[in-house]
């Protein structure tokens, strides 16, 4: 029941990602997004995700592994639309 909350919730936070890049690549333009933000998420993202490994925890090894995959599109696009 635990590990259920825990990827139903990581499910959610990843899902809220997902509007701001088809956003994003629809406009073509990421002058709105807050470079500073996205910079800082991604590493808190990153620590997320060492700690999943280190402690074994599926839920969180899974959710980071694949909402660290978000910001870097967002990082991505925010250099390319410049």
């Amino acid at each position: 029941m635990l590990e259920s909350l825990g990827y139903s919730a990581g499910f959610l936070t990843t899902l809220a990602f997902v509007p701001q890049v088809v956003q994003i690549y629809e406009t073509k333009s990421a002058k709105d997004v807050s470079l500073a933000m996205f910079l800082l998420f991604t590493f808190g993202v990153v620590l997320w995700l060492i700690y999943g490994v280190v402690t074994r925890s599926l839920p969180v090894i899974a959710a980071n592994s694949v909402t660290l995959a978000l910001p870097v599109v967002i990082l991505y696009f925010k250099f390319r639309y410049k």
